[in-house]
């Protein structure tokens, strides 16, 4: 295709279970021209995340679904090539939901300019970005971790989890995280500080988990379901606190469990042991976007929080990215590489 062409990737077609290559449409377009008011950006770099599953659903949610042949949505940092808004010039760094596409002309006021001199730019859509802002305004305001508690935290190497654990860490707790591989969690016990991590894929996970919290749990950072939280349930101690961010193994199910009903045992468990069990999106804590970022980034200067990254080359290789994402092949925060970084 033409470099000077803009490429989209459309969603073709609604999944049943596991997407496929054949749902997802690249194709070619004009590069679009800024109204009065716009700005057109490069896309630079494509943050890839487990939410986009659902969206490809036509179920209810918070958020309505990407139509047949819509625009794959997600977050973006761009190099903006031409402003129609005072508020941008030519060459800022910016970072916005343009989607999955090569360019984009919108409103400067969905934009947001990033310093490249903070940190690497690509972390906007990373630990600095709706990842690290996940976990920081779910940990702290539904978790409320303690000194001296015991946080567990599903899916522990990847972009919400990883920085879950280690702001647990900040705040004086013990820390045990569940992972898909040893190498994932040898990386969250000697990179991130975690003081254990299992693998939720071992055939006695449930067993290893309550040997890790002797003392059962106090907040649950739920990023999975399924096994891991049959693990966990059991170990939750009194006035536990479990944030839920996350499905991610119910994800591509096209139906319901054949499992025996446990919502009778949950729901006892929730009134027993006086349970906060409560789901969240990123945007419900808007307001401290300025906190979170000058916590975090204070913390990656006094390496209290380290990150990991992971690459993929070119607006094409999304679509298959995003299905190995949702399997667990990636390691650290997933972002497609769409055009040269200016900035390094």
């Amino acid at each position: 295709m033409n470099a000077e062409r803009n490429r989209q990737v459309l969603l073709a077609a609604r999944p049943n279970g596991e997407p496929k290559g054949s749902d997802f449409n690249l194709i070619e377009t004009d590069i679009p021209t800024p109204a009065k008011g716009d700005v057109l950006c490069r896309t630079i770099y494509l943050s890839l995340d487990p939410y986009m599953r659902g969206r490809m659903n036509a179920t209810r949610s918070y958020a309505e679904p990407v139509p047949i042949g819509g625009l794959m949505e997600g977050g973006t940092v761009s190099r903006v090539i031409a402003s129609k808004d005072d508020q941008f010039s030519e060459g800022d760094i910016v970072v916005s939901r343009t989607g999955w596409q090569d360019y984009a002309a919108v409103p400067g006021t969905q934009l947001r300019k990033v310093d490249p001199a903070l940190a690497p730019i690509s972390t906007a859509i990373g630990v600095l970005g709706m990842p690290g802002m996940t976990a920081y305004t779910g940990l702290l305001n539904i978790g409320k971790p303690q000194q001296g508690e015991t946080v567990v935290v599903a899916a522990a190497s990847g972009a919400v989890g990883s920085v879950v654990g280690q702001i647990a860490k900040i705040k004086g707790c013990k820390v045990v995280g569940l992972a898909g591989s040893q190498e994932k969690c040898t990386y969250a016990m000697e990179e991130l500080g975690f003081n254990a991590c299992i693998n939720h894929r071992a055939s006695d996970v449930a067993q290893q988990l309550a040997d890790a919290c002797g003392d059962g749990i106090d907040v649950y950072f739920e990023n999975v379901g399924g096994v891991v939280w049959e693990a966990v349930f059991p170990l939750l101690n009194m006035f536990s606190r479990i944030p839920v961010c996350g499905l991610i193994s119910r994800y591509n199910a096209t139906s319901l469990p054949g499992a025996p009903d446990h919502v009778p045992e949950l729901m006892f468990k929730v009134l027993t042991h006086r349970l906060t069990l409560r789901g969240f999106i990123v945007r419900d804590y808007d307001d401290q976007q300025d906190e979170f970022l000058t916590n975090t980034a204070n913390w990656i200067k006094e390496g209290k929080i380290h990150y990991r990254e992971d690459f993929v080359d070119g607006l094409e290789t999304a679509p298959q990215a995003l299905i190995g994402l949702l399997k667990g092949s990636n390691f650290g925060k997933l972002i497609v590489r769409v055009s040269p970084d200016p900035t390094t």
